[in-house]
């Protein structure tokens, strides 16, 4: 075969490739139907569960990708706003909780999560509407309350942020957390003696909370009551956490200042 008639033929294939290539062009264009790929679907309710028992890093990451598939899903944007600020993305959560309310406006669990995530930022004022609004829609429902409570007293209303509590415990009698909430805001304030016997009617509940009896632990080291202190650590944490939190409780009894760079987070297991 010549140059000639190879280039020839190389131009023959060019020109049936390219008309092949604008009849399909063409075939879209008029609509034809072209095979689809297959829309993801929710996970089942044994994989959520299963979930459910993970890290906050896994359950962040699945819980968002389920909120993607489905963003009208009732659940799953709640539970990523939950998982992010458990992993302390506050912003994140916050933007995404709210991000339910947009699609859900009355899903009270999304207003409860806006709610929490603005706590736990520092930034209470821009979640107490969303906890109004959950309060009203739920009055019965002692979260509302309590979390209402910690809003109030993070924007310096000391005197709705008791109402609030109160009427928490009236719904939930000797609630670990409400109890908690009302024993931190004491701590805050330097009252470790108010501080002192809530924490304890806390930690004595069934329901209490790893968190709550390291909360104990702190009050009660930061009261001189280091033996005591020590108990609670040395049954709940690792050697070395225990170690490490001890230490700190024995300089702070020292020269008796309070390190704001260590907050109620310190005695967490972290």
């Amino acid at each position: 075969m010549s140059r000639t008639t190879a280039s020839l033929a190389i131009l023959v294939l060019l020109s049936g490739a390219a008309g092949t290539a604008s009849a399909q062009a063409q075939a879209q264009a008029q609509g034809r139907p072209q095979a689809a790929a297959t829309p993801r679907q929710p996970a089942s309710a044994e994989v959520r569960a299963a979930y459910e028992r993970s890290d906050a890093l896994s359950r962040s990451v699945f819980w968002t990708d389920q909120a993607d598939i489905d963003p009208r899903d009732p659940v799953a944007g709640v539970k990523a706003a939950a998982a992010l600020r458990d992993l302390g993305r506050y912003d994140q959560a916050a933007e995404t909780a709210q991000g339910v309310l947009v699609i859900q406006p009355n899903n009270v669990d999304a207003m409860l999560e806006v709610g929490r995530a603005h706590i736990a930022r520092g930034q209470a004022f821009y979640g107490v509407a969303a906890l109004e609004q959950a309060r009203n829609a739920r009055p019965n429902d002692w979260q509302a309350w309590s979390l209402l409570g910690t809003a109030y007293e993070q924007v310096r209303r000391p005197a709705d942020a008791r109402a609030a509590w109160a009427q928490a415990l009236a719904l939930s009698p000797d609630n670990p957390a409400v109890l908690t909430n009302m024993a931190i805001s004491a701590m805050t304030q330097g009252d470790s003696v108010a501080a002192e016997p809530l924490l304890r009617r806390a930690a004595a509940q069934p329901g209490a909370s790893l968190k709550v009896r390291l909360n104990l632990a702190m009050v009660l080291g930061l009261s001189g009551k280091i033996d005591e202190a020590e108990q609670i650590l040395r049954r709940d944490l690792p050697p070395e956490a225990a170690d490490a939190n001890l230490q700190w409780l024995r300089d702070r009894a020292k020269d008796g200042s309070v390190d704001q760079a260590r907050t109620w987070r310190s005695l967490q297991g972290n």
